[in-house]
């Protein structure tokens, strides 16, 4: 299946149904008076997660959405059926976006969240409604208003607790393998993972948190090269990033360059992101000889001029997972319990991602118009390749 993490969508809720203009015509019943019922309201529009889809890939290929809208009143004070509302599934971790106020309407961030998206139009009213006392043939109705039209972006961040940074062949996806039982691809070569995967990690048989794997960022990745650039919004919403380092790298980029590209490259995408909690994680001390593991350890350490955790794993193996795993779940629970203690800490962090997304929406764009500049200048070009240039999310698994 492809996986799609944006989409834009227009939806329009449904139209009032018009009063009706009536008068009662019965033989026996002189003087019978209006009997005009109103219209029906319009139907609304509601998103709702969904725990069941993963990708926004039903969105890239139907676009416009509308309600149903509302009877118009009938006589015999007969009022119009309403609309019926229009439920559209989205994964979990969708935000809403109005594409014309640029404005942020909602996160969807809990299975089976509603959130109403459209206002289905207000019913009109039929000339009963106008009946009085110095008015006895009122020939008054009302039309029933417009349903609310918006356009909308969509936009899908994974969510879990820990998010997985690293240069590509860090060893994220074996690391994912080795503390949890997702199965995500491993090989041998640059840009294995394609699309964010999840892994559970169970801890204990009521303590677990959720990790999640995206593809590897290169140097340049924040001009747009390589595709860790288009995954980067998905660590948005983990509460600490794992920085994954190469020990043994197979090409000639030493594990200290690779750690200071991967960490340049984030802040140019979100300095507020990179400000987060993270910690170092030193993957692959297994394939490094024994003699030289501390001075390229302590190599990665100074050119970061790090201060934080450091931990030393083998992925392949499991060694250092499990002191690693037990950390993470410890510092998990606690900032839970913080928040639980102190809402304004949960309105901080709230805050925090706020910025972040805001950071990341701003460079996207920024991207995306360079590259259109780009293949306007190309077009003419008959090497031209428009993948080269196309940074919209869909690719195979």
């Amino acid at each position: 299946m492809k996986f799609v993490d944006e989409a834009t969508i227009s939806v329009e809720a449904g139209k009032g149904g018009n009063g009706c203009l009536s008068f009662r015509r019965e033989k026996y019943v002189p003087k019978g008076g209006p009997d005009g019922g109103d219209g029906g309201d319009g139907g609304s529009i509601y998103l709702e997660a969904d725990s069941g889809l993963n990708t926004l890939i039903d969105y890239r290929y139907t676009r416009r959405y509308k309600a149903q809208n509302g009877e118009g009143g009938m006589g015999r004070n007969c009022t119009g059926s309403k609309g019926e509302d229009l439920i559209l599934k989205v994964p979990v971790g969708t935000t809403v976006i109005d594409i014309d106020t640029n404005e942020v309407l909602m996160d969807l961030t809990e299975v089976g969240q509603r959130e109403k998206v459209a206002q289905g139009g207000f019913h009109g009213l039929g000339n009963t409604r106008f009946k009085s006392s110095v008015n006895r043939a009122p020939r008054q109705t009302t039309n029933g208003s417009a349903g609310e039209l918006r356009n909308l972006k969509l936009e899908l961040k994974v969510l879990a607790d820990v998010g997985l940074l690293g240069l590509p062949n860090a060893g994220k996806s074996t690391f994912v393998r080795a503390v949890s039982a997702a199965t995500p691809k491993v090989a041998n070569y640059p840009f294995t993972t394609l699309v964010p995967s999840l892994g559970v990690v169970r801890t204990e048989r009521n303590r677990s948190f959720v990790v999640a794997d995206i593809p590897g960022i290169i140097e340049g990745a924040a001009e747009g090269a390589g595709l860790g650039i288009r995954f980067l919004k998905h660590l948005a919403r983990n509460r600490v990033l794992l920085h994954l380092v190469d020990m043994a790298p197979w090409d000639e980029v030493t594990p200290a360059q690779a750690a200071a590209v991967a960490v340049e490259e984030l802040a140019k995408f979100s300095q507020t992101l990179a400000d987060q909690p993270r910690w170092l994680v030193l993957n692959k001390i297994d394939m490094v000889p024994a003699e030289e593991l501390e001075e390229r350890c302590q190599a990665v350490v100074d050119a970061l001029q790090w201060q934080g955790p450091v931990y030393r794993i083998a992925a392949i193996s499991g060694e250092g997972t499990q002191p690693l795993v037990g950390d993470l779940q410890n510092f998990l629970d606690e900032r839970a319990q913080a928040f639980a203690d102190d809402p304004e800490l949960q309105e901080q962090e709230n805050e925090v991602r706020a910025m972040i997304d805001a950071e990341a929406r701003l460079h996207i764009e920024r991207l995306r118009a360079e590259m259109r500049a780009r293949k306007e200048a190309a077009e003419d070009d008959d090497d031209f390749d428009d993948d080269d240039y196309d940074v919209d999310v869909e690719y195979v698994r």
